[in-house]
């Protein structure tokens, strides 16, 4: 339904906004701002800045991560009674890897309509001019801060021949980056830091050239990582050749917390085999005797 006709209810709005340069932004989602009754943001102050930019004069609420459980519910009331809400976070498309999720499905819940008003996003900008492959690609959004937890994400990713595409702080991208290194192997990649704003930079490379780069020259800003697929000729890490595929089963169980049945599938995946060829190939490696 156009977002010009009259509704009986109120309903709520998902805006995109600019990811650095406020120039990004469009005519619709301007007049959506100018013609809501509220907006729902991360950030007030962040908000406001774009808001004044445009010389929009509109109440904000704060929502966030740490208050959806109550602000949800308060705000579905008011559109229930008739608002116009719009849901915008700090950059980019509300829920992309940014509270909001709650609020959508308890709005459909409602039966309040949930009209998106499409906008920048940081991953597609960055998957444009990275020089990857485009046709099919994976958005991760951001690995686990803990290293163990981080590692074991990669690990199920090791199958993937899609481009991967992965949020990270600025902080943790050396060590992400050389735990994929480690796990997925020497593959094609590339650095994008601070999309669309002053500083804009790509750093086209294989993982370990990108693990050295910032070593000499550590990176600040929003980070968006892209990882693509192994090159011709290329595993996902030396060790698939020597390893047993009993042992890279009991490897996956114990590392990436998988059962049995998943942990076959997986790693007959990475070579090449169907789950019932897999198994076979481990009973053939098992001893006779474990069969009497």
């Amino acid at each position: 339904m156009p977002d010009s006709l009259q509704r009986p209810t109120g309903c709520l709005y998902l805006v995109g906004t600019p990811i650095g340069n406020l120039e990004d932004i469009t005519l619709r989602a301007l007049r959506i701002l100018k013609e809501s009754d509220q907006i729902a943001c991360e950030d007030t102050r962040h908000t406001q800045k774009l808001l004044s930019h445009y010389d929009i004069q509109k109440p904000l609420v704060s929502y966030h991560e740490h208050n959806e459980m109550t602000r949800a519910p308060e705000l579905v009331l008011a559109m229930e009674q008739g608002a116009k809400i719009a849901l915008v976070s700090d950059a980019g498309m509300p829920l992309v890897s940014d509270p909001g999720y709650r609020l959508v499905t308890l709005s459909a819940r409602h039966q309040i309509p949930v009209i998106p008003i499409p906008g920048p996003s940081a991953l597609l900008a960055a998957l444009s001019a990275s020089g990857l492959p485009n046709e099919e690609f994976l958005f991760v959004g951001f690995l686990p801060a803990r290293s163990g937890e981080r590692q074991r994400a990669l690990e199920r990713l090791r199958i993937e021949d899609r481009t991967l595409i992965l949020y990270e702080a600025p902080h943790r991208v050396a060590e992400t980056i050389s735990d994929a290194l480690a796990i997925l192997g020497d593959r094609p990649a590339c650095l994008a830091r601070e999309v669309t704003k002053l500083h804009e930079e790509f750093r086209r490379a294989t993982l370990s050239e990108l693990a050295a780069s910032l070593e000499e020259n550590p990176v600040r800003g929003e980070i968006t990582l892209l990882i693509g697929a192994p090159l011709p000729g290329q595993t996902s890490t030396a060790r698939d050749t020597a390893q047993s595929l009993a042992d890279r089963v009991d490897e996956l169980i114990r590392q990436a917390k998988l059962d049995r049945k998943e942990a076959l599938k997986l790693a007959a995946k990475e070579r090449g085999l169907t789950r019932r060829e897999a198994y076979s190939k481990m009973l053939e490696t098992e001893s006779p005797n474990q069969h009497e």
